[in-house]
């Protein structure tokens, strides 16, 4: 069983990008600038932002986090937005998810240009990828394919099934696994009985958001699990939306939790930020 290992990968690609604005600093003094806007006190999005945050620094992006109150309505949020639209030394918008219920997260999503959505969630940057054309992808799912590759797991005529159909995750999945010469069923909450589709899965992406979901005996032997999860249990430990005990014991290939997907979506965040500092640049 090879273990996939995220933490490792996207560390070889953030020294190549840390090196690519090094160079582009040395030459013209001009560096990617990300913005990342958090709203509330939620636990995990401040963490993530951490994370965010530090992997800019480390790699010589400049980099700020716009921090809003719990009560932040819409509208001021919005003006946040257009303000970093309009501002010249940021290239990529991120807003940290999920948002306080009060604010509309279609309009605040819809208001980032496209140019600086590094996120990939616009309706613009979604459309283009249905239509296999440039735009940004979501950076899990970006991520995800990206380890594929590193670790060379073949996806031409392959089963592929994913658990979940987030627009975060779970739709822009499908499609990159689509465009990827893969057969590709997705799954979720409304599905009757999702072993069914599991169990014939060569690639298993699972990103339900439910700890320990998915146990061994519903996984295909030989087949590469691709865990997006990441949950809090009640002693404090950290699992993905599978079980990792069991699945590891049938699968070929697994990512872990933590150490797997999260590392690969900061990187390409990071990539795609790089990605649109160079377009206007």
């Amino acid at each position: 069983m090879i273990l996939l290992d995220g933490t490792k990968t996207s560390k070889s690609r953030l020294e190549t990008l840390k090196t690519k604005v090094s160079m582009e600093f040395t030459k013209t003094s001009r560096r990617p600038g990300l913005a990342v806007v958090r709203v509330g006190d939620d636990p995990a999005s401040k963490v993530y932002v951490g994370k965010k945050i530090k992997a800019c620094r480390e790699a010589g992006f400049h980099s700020l986090e716009r921090y809003l109150l719990e009560t932040t309505t819409t509208d001021e949020l919005l003006k946040v937005i257009h303000e970093l639209n309009a501002d010249s030394d940021i290239h990529g918008i991120l807003v940290q998810l999920p948002l306080p219920k009060q604010i509309s997260e279609l309009k605040i999503l819809e208001a980032v240009l496209p140019e600086k959505d590094v996120d990939g969630f616009h309706p613009t940057n979604l459309g283009r990828l249905v239509a296999h054309e440039q735009g940004f992808v979501a950076c899990t799912p970006k991520g995800i394919m990206i380890l594929l590759e590193a670790y060379k797991v073949p996806i031409t005529g392959k089963r592929a099934v994913v658990v979940g159909r987030s627009r975060i995750v779970g739709r822009p999945m499908s499609l990159l696994l689509d465009h990827a010469g893969a057969t590709v069923t997705v799954v979720h909450s409304k599905t009757p009985d999702i072993s069914i589709h599991t169990r014939e899965a060569d690639i298993l992406v699972v990103a339900i958001g439910k700890p320990k979901f998915i146990s061994g005996n519903q996984v295909k032997a030989g087949a590469v699990v691709l865990d997006v999860g990441i949950n809090r249990l009640n002693d404090g430990s950290l699992c993905g939306d599978i079980d990792f005990e069991s699945v590891s014991k049938v699968a070929s290939a697994i990512t872990p939790v933590p150490g797997g997907v999260g590392p690969m979506t900061i990187a390409s965040l990071l990539e795609n930020t790089w990605d649109a500092f160079c377009r206007v640049h």
